[in-house]
């Protein structure tokens, strides 16, 4: 178990959401942290372990139908979740942890399935499956750059006025109505993989940031050069 004095890193159910290197979340904050002096460990969590309520961030990932309706069912009777997000920790849940996160999701038949209502968003089984790249320019209240990342799912997401849009879609599909995830408070949900902080370590520094405030700057020069030439090729198409 990690020390009281460390940034707590909670990644939740790796035994059945951790698809297309989404547990290298994780390990991008972890990382960042510690190269600012900021002391962090990440806590693993698997289904069958209560989710801890002392987290400072809480991350979870992508999977298959299946292990997303279990992790769902899980996570509304542990309840660990909403409390640590009510007292103030940031969270960061990528496609299929996305849609958990709404009051409901398109189940293997498309069937509606209960989320956990943690955001005010609802999901369902679109027509087709939206695979490729993805680029979308932030919501300007956020001041990031435009993030990139990978999507592979098949849902529409559709926002309730109680979040907002994380970013409008500039190639790619993302919720399906011309943005990609949303935002509330302290949490982001997102369709991005790739991992999706690995792609966008200035969003990882944002919550970092809500953790554990001011942070000092870090040398993202080769970071984003690649960054860049993932956009170009995205874009020009």
């Amino acid at each position: 178990m990690p020390s009281d004095s460390a940034l707590r890193i909670v990644w939740i159910y790796p035994d059945l959401l951790s698809t297309y290197g989404d547990q290298g979340n994780a390990l991008v904050l972890e990382s960042r942290a510690r190269l600012r002096g900021i002391n962090a460990e990440v806590v693993h969590v698997r289904s069958a372990d209560p989710v801890p309520e002392t987290g400072d961030i809480y991350l979870i990932g992508g999977g298959e139908d299946r292990p997303q309706i279990l992790a769902a069912e899980r996570l509304r009777r542990d309840g660990g979740l909403h409390r640590a997000i009510a007292r103030g920790a940031a969270m960061l849940a990528v496609c299929a942890g996305y849609q958990i996160m709404g009051s409901t999701f398109g189940g293997e038949e498309g069937q509606p399935v209960d989320g956990i209502g943690l955001l005010d968003i609802a999901s369902s089984r679109g027509p087709s499956r939206a695979v490729g790249e993805l680029a979308a320019e932030v919501d300007a209240g956020l001041n990031l750059p435009t993030l990139t990342g990978f999507e592979n799912h098949m849902g529409i997401t559709h926002l309730g006025p109680g979040v907002k849009p994380l970013a409008k879609v500039l190639s790619g599909i993302g919720n399906g109505n011309g943005f990609e995830g949303c935002y509330a408070g302290h949490v982001v949900g997102t369709y991005l993989h790739g991992p999706a902080l690995a792609r966008n370590p200035a969003l990882a520094d944002l919550l970092l940031t809500w953790a554990a405030g001011d942070l000092a700057p870090l040398d993202d020069t080769r970071y984003n050069q690649l960054r860049q030439e993932r956009l170009d090729a995205v874009l020009s198409h």
